[in-house]
């Protein structure tokens, strides 16, 4: 690192910091509805950017790279894939949570089926998720690259990272992240943009990377060891192809089609890192708009990432392919591989002085921007979900403040997971955190399916069906991880059972769909169905009725008649509204913050009390009645639902083009990499 690359990181540093704290100053952080869902006063570009920068972490930048340097362009349908699903989330999926008047996912089950065992599972398994696919594998991802460039200790660079991305979310909330997450991703296409360049020049253009790509075998020694372990590093013949044949152990066309689309419409329309940012827009007009540009946002990758990973092979193919574990642990410390290091390396050794530090700079803001998007919902769905379960009587102010809390707590937890990070799936950081998603999220995605589309499924139908696949899916998840995959080129045989070894986990995705879906129809069409009163506004063929919706938790449902006994919607009393006005605040009886006796005012407190009130959005000049429940009574949902989802038929028609235009591009890409 020269000093010119260490200059362009501080100035990154200070304009983000900048951006952050002028957000966090403008933002209501003071209100669950402001810190959350930034009062849903966004507009449809930062969306649109924030819900590409909270997909793109460092994760993303090593573990597709290294895909790419390990297999050609087969991963990149993960991304093309998404095109399709964002339109989904646009046109069918968002109005109707906006028509709920919901803050998380979890809420919305409530909502729909009553009690709450499965809002409380569904927000423990979204927390769980989080540290296993999203803030360990950025960590670790951010962390490797900042070795290779600093060779910093694995852990301080982690904490590092974490301190810098939690600054933004404690502070400003959701508005904060979304501001700084639009800034990042120029900072991200821009200098990743320059890097897939000088990476095509090196390699002489496409028609070179492709035709060299082939022959990118290492075949030198190195340190005693022979390493052209033909085995282990030869290069797939269908490498340039998407779609390719069932037993392929990277994307078998089946699961391609299939199950990477339950993965994606989990991902993108059902997980709350990803819904909480559309829920943030005015309306519904912007709301589509930001999931259109964010399609073509998700063409980026396959060329700013996959193909300068098969160029970085090419360039540096005797340490990106190396095959003999030995080799591999003295070049990048890892004996399952080394095509995590590609993208690094093209970073440290392509870019001139000062664009290297500038490309550092992008590794670093798509990791803030990716953590600071999970903590941010992952404390959301704490304090809404799980807190408030425990505390109904909450003050608004106790559930911001548990929320700021419980990012910390998160941090620590994710930490701890890394090590299990960097053994998982070899050297393919890509594929554990999509396996992962395969093993968990596809039941929760046939429910939101069925709950959303289908008025017949009930409570214990969706219960079922989660717990089934709940059940077949960590039966997997935890053979994966107790059987271990012999190292390739030691001659061992793979032992491991077949329900492991021979099901690839997009297949697998698939059969934990239809196994929850089928359990959920087949339940809930034994028992009784709820009634139609519950359900306005909360599926897509009531999402724009305007009849007044019965609350679900105040009734009982009846299981008799089907003969089946069980858990069930119960009677029980509504969780009161988080509001100031039931009771007051209690930090120290409120006296603690004062500056004399009677006064509120801060201007007499010491620094760090002041940073403390700062930091967790306190405001010690508003009297507590003058704050409104963030529970709207079923009236007013009806008047923000058609509020937002009213379009004036302009934009309407722009949406609409914009959409088709999108999804045919998404359609020739498909068919031309097929």
């Amino acid at each position: 690192m020269y000093w010119a690359d260490i200059l362009v990181i501080v100035l990154y540093f200070l304009v983000v910091l900048a951006v952050g704290a002028w957000s966090s100053v403008k933002a209501k952080r003071d209100s669950v509805s402001g810190f959350f869902l930034a009062s849903r006063n966004m507009h449809w570009i930062p969306v649109a950017f924030s819900l590409f920068a909270s997909n793109v972490g460092s994760s993303m930048f090593i573990g597709l790279a290294g895909a790419g340097a390990s297999s050609g362009i087969g991963m990149a349908v993960f991304e093309l894939n998404a095109i399709f699903v964002l339109l989904i989330m646009g046109w069918i999926f968002l109005p109707v949570f906006m028509a709920a008047g919901v803050f998380t996912m979890p809420e919305y089950m409530q909502r729909r089926f009553g009690g709450q065992r499965i809002r409380i599972y569904l927000s423990v398994l979204y927390l769980f998720l989080c540290i296993f696919t999203k803030i360990s594998a950025d960590l670790y991802a951010g962390a490797v690259f900042i070795k290779q460039a600093f060779d910093w200790d694995l852990y301080i660079s982690v904490v590092t990272l974490l301190l810098i991305s939690a600054m933004f979310t404690i502070t400003g909330g959701l508005k904060a992240v979304i501001m700084t997450d639009f800034v990042q991703t120029l900072l991200i296409v821009g200098g990743a943009t320059g890097l897939m360049i000088l990476s095509f020049q090196k390699v002489g253009g496409y028609s070179q990377l492709i035709h060299k790509y082939l022959q990118a075998h290492p075949n030198k020694s190195f340190v005693g060891y022979d390493i052209n372990n033909e085995s282990c590093s030869k290069v797939p013949d269908d490498y340039m192809h998407i779609l390719r044949e069932p037993t392929d152990p990277v994307v078998p066309w089946p699961g391609t089609i299939f199950g990477l689309t339950i993965i994606s419409v989990w991902h993108w329309c059902f997980d709350q890192v990803f819904v909480q940012r559309v829920l943030s827009a005015k309306n519904v007009s912007h709301a589509k708009a930001g999931c259109v540009m964010a399609g073509y946002l998700k063409i980026l990758p396959m060329f700013l990432i996959v193909f300068p990973g098969m160029a970085a092979r090419i360039l540096f193919t005797d340490e990106v392919a190396c095959s003999s574990p030995e080799v591999c642990e003295v070049i990048c410390g890892s004996r399952n591989g080394c095509t995590n290091i590609a993208y690094s390396l093209l970073v440290i050794r392509l870019m001139p002085t000062g664009a290297s530090g500038l490309m550092l700079a992008v590794m670093m803001a798509a990791l803030v921007t990716s953590l600071t998007s999970v903590f941010n919902s992952s404390s959301t769905l704490f304090a809404i979900d799980i807190w408030n379960r425990f505390r109904p009587r909450a003050t608004e102010i106790e559930v911001l403040v548990v929320g700021r809390v419980f990012i910390i707590v998160h941090m620590a937890i994710s930490i701890a997971w890394i090590p299990i990070v960097e053994q998982a799936h070899g050297s393919q950081l890509f594929h554990y955190t999509q396996s992962v998603s395969s093993y968990l999220s596809p039941p929760v995605c046939a429910i939101f399916i069925l709950a959303l589309l289908w008025e017949r499924i009930n409570e214990i139908g969706a219960f079922s069906g989660l717990m089934a696949g709940f059940i077949l899916g960590m039966a997997r998840f935890i053979m994966d991880f107790f059987f271990i995959p012999p190292p390739c080129g030691d001659g061992k045989p793979d032992l491991r059972p077949f329900f492991v070894s021979k099901i690839h986990y997009l297949h697998f995705a698939i059969i934990l769909f239809v196994v929850s879906a089928v359990t959920a129809t087949t339940v809930s069409l034994l028992t009784k169905p709820i009634d139609k009163k519950y359900l306005y506004g909360l599926t897509f063929g009531t999402r724009r009725s305007t009849q007044v919706r019965a609350d679900i938790n105040l009734s009982i449902i009846s299981l008799s008649q089907s003969g089946l006994q069980g858990p069930h919607i119960t009677e029980e009393k509504q969780d009161t509204p988080i509001s100031l006005e039931t009771t007051e605040m209690k930090f120290s009886s409120h006296k603690e913050f004062q500056s004399g006796p009677g006064g509120t005012s801060k201007s007499g407190l010491p620094w760090w009390k002041r940073v403390v009130i700062f930091m967790c959005g306190v405001n010690l000049n508003r009297e507590p009645t003058e704050t409104k429940s963030w529970h709207l009574s079923p009236q007013e949902q009806i008047v923000e639902a058609e509020k937002f989802l009213l379009e004036r038929c302009l934009w309407q028609k722009v949406c609409n083009v914009n959409g088709i235009v999108l999804f045919c591009v998404g359609v020739f890409l498909y068919t031309f990499f097929a």
